[in-house]
C-alpha cells in the first residue's frame, strides 16, 4: 500500500527520506523554507561524509565502528541517547555506497584537511552539488516541491500528527498525510532563541547556517509534548573569519590556520592548546573558546612557511613584515605579542620530521603537536569569531526514527538530521559527521527498514 508522505524540510536528511519514500512509491511532498535558489539548508555547505567502513574505493584505510564510536565519544564524553547514536554508527557502513549509487561521485582527499583520507569520504563539487543532484533525482521520482513554504504550525493529538499548516502564496494552507517527515534543522538563525542563553554575546555570533533555519517545526513539536534532546548551548561550533557575514556564511569562512600557529585574545593571551590531539576532533571547539573570549574576537597568528598548509579561506589575512607591524595592523600591544611568540618559539622541541611531533610544553598552555616556529616573514594574522553552524538541542527520537512525546511516541511522525541531531551529538564534532546523522536518520524515517 502507497503512503502519502509530508517532508519538512529541504536539506540532505530531508531529502534522503523524500528518496527512500519515493522509490518505494509513496506520494510524497517536501515543504522547504528557502528559495529555489537557496535550497538545501546547510547541507549545502559541507563536502565529505565520515563513516565506519572496511578498506573501500572512497578513502585511505579501515575505520571501523569501534573507531568511529571512540573518536565520538572523545569529543562528546557521551551520547545522551546511545540507542540512536549505535545505529547511526552501525548504518553509516551503508552510507557511501548508497549516495554513490544515487548519482554521487566521490574523490580522494583535499588537500589541506588534516589527517581526514582514512575517516572520510569527499564528493565532486561539494554539498551545492549533492542538494542539486538529489532535487534532480526526486523530481524524476515525482516528488512535489513546496519552495517559501514555511510551516506555521503542526496538529499533534492522541500521539498522531493530523496535519501541517504551511505558507503558500502568502496564505495559509493545510495538508494531511499517513506519514511525517521532520528534518527541518535547528533553530541556529534565530537569534532571540538564542539569546536566552547567550545573552548580549549573540550579537558577536557568525551563522554559518542557513538563515532559513529557525526553528519554528522544532518550536511546534516542543508545544505538542515533544521531548527534547541535547544541551541548550551545545552546537557545532567554529572559528570563523570575523569578516564573515552574519548569516550563510558557510564552509569557506572557517579558519584552518590554528593548529599551524597560535591563538591570542585581545590581551594577547594564548588560551588553550592549539596542536590538541587531531584537528578534524579538535576544530570544533574553537567556536566555544572563542566565544568565552572578551567580545567574542581572537586571532590566529601563523608565517608564511605555513601558507598552503590548509584549507584557503575566504578572506584574505592580515600581512606584516615584522611582528610590531602585525600587533599594529591587528590593534595589539606590539612588546607583548613579540614576547608571547619568543617564548613560543624558544620552547620548542622538534621530535623527528612530522611537525604533528613538534611541541612546546615549557608554555603555560603547551602546545602538544604543529609548534610550528613563528619566525619567517611575512607573518599572517586572521581575526576569529565564533561560528554556530547548527544547534545540537532537538528532538528526541527512538531506534526507528519515531518523535518521543512526554506520554508515548509518535505513531507517524519522524525526525531527521540536525533537528536530531541532539541525540547523537553531546558536545564537540568531527569532521563530516552532519551528514551522517543526517543520511542515515533520513533514510530511516523514510522507511528503510522501518515499518
Amino acid at each position: 500500500m502507497h503512503r502519502k508522505v509530508i517532508i519538512v524540510g529541504g536539506g540532505n536528511a530531508a531529502l534522503s527520506g523524500a528518496i527512500e519514500c519515493a522509490e518505494r512509491g509513496d506520494d510524497v511532498t517536501l515543504f522547504e523554507t528557502s528559495t529555489a535558489a537557496l535550497r538545501g539548508g546547510n547541507s549545502k555547505y559541507t563536502r565529505d561524509i565520515r563513516y565506519a567502513h572496511k578498506e573501500d574505493e572512497f578513502t585511505a584505510g579501515k575505520y571501523p565502528k569501534e573507531d568511529l564510536k571512540k573518536d565520538l565519544l572523545s569529543v562528546s564524553g557521551g551520547f545522551d541517547n546511545p540507542e540512536v547514536a549505535e545505529l547511526v554508527i552501525d548504518r553509516s557502513q551503508e552510507m557511501a555506497e548508497w549516495m554513490q549509487k544515487h548519482n554521487i561521485t566521490f574523490k580522494k582527499e583535499i588537500r589541506g584537511t588534516l589527517s581526514l583520507s582514512r575517516t572520510n569520504a569527499f564528493f565532486m563539487g561539494g554539498g551545492r552539488v549533492l542538494v542539486d543532484t538529489y532535487y534532480k533525482l526526486i523530481k524524476r521520482l515525482h516528488v512535489k516541491v513546496f519552495y517559501e513554504a514555511p510551516i506555521v504550525s503542526i496538529s499533534i493529538a492522541n500521539g498522531v500528527v493530523n496535519g501541517i499548516t504551511a505558507m503558500i502564496d502568502n496564505r495559509e494552507k493545510q495538508f494531511t498525510a499517513d506519514r511525517y517527515i521532520f528534518a527541518s534543522g535547528g533553530y541556529e538563525a534565530n537569534k532571540q532563541w538564542l539569546s536566552k542563553f547567550w545573552g548580549e554575546s549573540v550579537k558577536n555570533i557568525k551563522i554559518r547556517g542557513s538563515r532559513y533555519n529557525t526553528g519554528i517545526p522544532l518550536r511546534s513539536l516542543i508545544e505538542n509534548g515533544a521531548l527534547m534532546c541535547g544541551s541548550e548551548k551545545a552546537g557545532h561550533m567554529v572559528a570563523v573569519d570575523t569578516r564573515s557575514p552574519e548569516f550563510d556564511a558557510g564552509i569557506v569562512s572557517r579558519i584552518d590556520a590554528i593548529p599551524w600557529g597560535i591563538v591570542i585574545n585581545k590581551n594577547v593571551e594564548r588560551f588553550y592548546d592549539e596542536g590538541e590531539d587531531i584537528w578534524p576532533k579538535r576544530y570544533a571547539i574553537w567556536g566555544r573558546l572563542v566565544a568565552e573570549q572578551d567580545s567574542q574576537l581572537a586571532y590566529a597568528i601563523i608565517d608564511n612557511k605555513s601558507i598552503g598548509k590548509f584549507m584557503p579561506t575566504a578572506y584574505p589575512s592580515i600581512d606584516a613584515y615584522s611582528i610590531d607591524k602585525l600587533a599594529d595592523n591587528i590593534g595589539l600591544k606590539a612588546q607583548d605579542l613579540s614576547y608571547l611568540i619568543s617564548d613560543f618559539n624558544g620552547g620548542i622541541v622538534k621530535k623527528g620530521d612530522d611537525v604533528f611531533h613538534w611541541a612546546n610544553h615549557k608554555l603555560a598552555i603547551p602546545k602538544s603537536h604543529w609548534a610550528v616556529p613563528i619566525d619567517t616573514p611575512p607573518y599572517h594574522a586572521y581575526p576569529l569569531s565564533p561560528g554556530l553552524t547548527f544547534t545540537y538541542q532537538g528532538i528526541r527520537i527512538n531506534r526507528t526514527g519515531r518523535v518521543v512525546l512526554k506520554d508515548g511516541e509518535l505513531e507517524n511522525g519522524f525526525a531527521a538530521g540536525e533537528i536530531a541531531s541532539g541525540n547523537v551529538l553531546r558536545s564537540g564534532y568531527l569532521a563530516g559527521f552532519g551528514l551522517t546523522i543526517g543520511t542515515t536518520l533520513g533514510r530511516l524515517a523514510g522507511g528503510w527498514e522501518n515499518d
